[in-house]
């Protein structure tokens, strides 16, 4: 693959290990590595492979393997589980990025990290009583649990120390030599989310409101053990077992949707990367959400801040794009209105992934880091339908699979069916099931007279 673009992404279940290899992009004439994200909402089996077969893809200097960037999008451990530092003794972090948002000595954001951490507690708790929950609420509670705090600690203070180098904690506005690693030459970084002011964009102008509001909501009865218990209790004398159960399911209600909420906003602080290669444009944006639209002042979502305050890196189409959140419905802005109308979700798509017209045909790329989960549509079949009218690499799975092999897929009947023989972007669940690797590789070539 000389001269070409190397973007491999490692099927790592629910999860995103991405590793882009930009062709003699070094300032001595070598290849510059960039590993984005090491995660997975499954077994950590997994990513140790993934792990061991990258190291045999990077250059080994003074006894080490050389990896020239480490990007972590966001701190949620479906892209944050495998960085033990055990497994990556042996290789040399040259520059570690991070975003903004797991800065905790950032002014902007302590309202962020308040909301994290009390929400932890919660869900801490609710853990620690083994109650019966659905697999959703189940899904909830294990993103807080205090693995995640161990490769937090790795990634801001165990892989720093063994590399000897400072996290550059990346937003929005950076200056461009901030982005510029000192060995880079033959390409531009630019970073286009989170915006600065994290609390501000991501909260909106009350978060300190909505921090106080989960206090109250959940008024220390998930966080202290003797209110917990009370909690599991017979109801009190003065109230009917019925309007208890009530109480004690609005109580618990409300902390999920905190929770939600909390989640939300780590995805949309998620890094929004654009690397500009030789005439080409990719874009990795973790798991970045969008909503309708951008509201001054209000909790926006990722997508919709970075259009309104970057519209012109955004106006242009890619060549290529990382599917958002492992393809679920609300990470890659698309109109899913049944009448067509135009909204600024759509408008997004239709910027960076134009749909060709007349007899063209799309030029540029995509991938998607997945597995289909048995009880949320991850991903939506629909929107990977709608990306595979826009990319040229695409798959009709059931033809390839046949029909015995996709009965095997989960939920099949369900999210698969209906939309597996159209074409899709290639998606590493099936294209492990196909080809029996551990990685999809998608090599970029450079643009015409670059």
């Amino acid at each position: 693959m000389v001269d070409k673009l190397l973007i491999r992404a490692y099927s790592v279940g629910v999860g995103d290990c991405i590793h882009v290899m930009i062709p003699k992009a070094r300032t001595d004439g070598e290849n510059f590595h960039i590993l984005i994200d090491c995660g997975t909402r499954g077994k950590g089996a997994v990513l140790k492979l993934a792990v061991d077969h990258l190291k045999t893809n990077l250059p080994e200097v003074d006894g080490k393997r050389r990896l020239d960037l480490l990007l972590v999008s966001h701190e949620h451990e479906d892209h944050i589980k495998g960085f033990d530092p055990e497994w990556f003794k042996d290789v040399k972090i040259e520059n570690l990025w991070m975003t903004a948002a797991m800065n905790r000595k950032h002014p902007q954001a302590k309202f962020k990290h308040k909301l994290h951490d009390d929400v932890a507690l919660a869900m801490r708790s609710i853990a620690a009583r083994n109650l019966s929950l659905s697999p959703d609420l189940q899904d909830i509670v294990s993103r807080y649990s205090i693995d995640n705090d161990g490769a937090l600690t790795a990634l801001t203070e165990t892989l720093p120390k063994q590399n000897k180098i400072d996290p550059l904690y990346v937003h929005a506005g950076l200056p461009p030599a901030k982005l510029k690693p000192a060995t880079l030459a033959g390409a531009t970084f630019k970073v286009l989310g989170p915006q600065e002011n994290i609390d501000y964009y991501y909260l909106g102008e009350d978060a300190g409101d909505i921090v106080q509001t989960f206090a109250l909501a959940s008024a220390g009865a998930l966080r202290s053990p003797a209110a917990a218990a009370a909690l599991d209790a017979a109801p009190p004398a003065n109230i009917s077992g019925a309007d208890f159960r009530r109480l004690r399911s609005r109580m618990m209600s409300s902390v999920f949707a905190f929770a939600e909420e909390e989640g939300e906003v780590v995805n949309n602080t998620s890094v929004i990367l654009l690397i500009e290669w030789r005439g080409r444009r990719l874009l990795f944006v973790g798991d970045a959400e969008w909503n309708g639209a951008y509201v001054e002042g209000e909790k926006n979502f990722a997508w919709n801040v970075a259009w309104k305050k970057h519209a012109t890196e955004l106006g242009k189409p890619v060549d290529f794009l990382k599917i958002g959140h492992h393809g679920s419905r609300n990470s890659t802005p698309w109109n899913e209105r049944e009448d067509g109308m135009k909204t600024e979700p759509s408008t997004i798509l239709d910027a960076i992934l134009p749909r060709p017209t007349g007899n063209k045909k799309p030029t540029a790329m995509a991938v998607v880091s997945t597995d289909r989960t048995k009880y949320d549509p991850i991903p939506k079949s629909p929107l990977l339908v709608e990306i595979g009218r826009r990319v040229r690499n695409t798959r009709n799975y059931f033809a390839l699979l046949g029909n015995d092999r996709a009965l095997t897929l989960p939920l099949y009947a369900e999210y698969e069916e209906q939309w597996l023989n159209q074409p899709q972007p290639f998606r590493t669940d099936i294209e492990t099931m196909i080809s029996g690797d551990i990685f999809v590789d998608i090599a970029i070539d450079p643009a015409a007279g670059h």
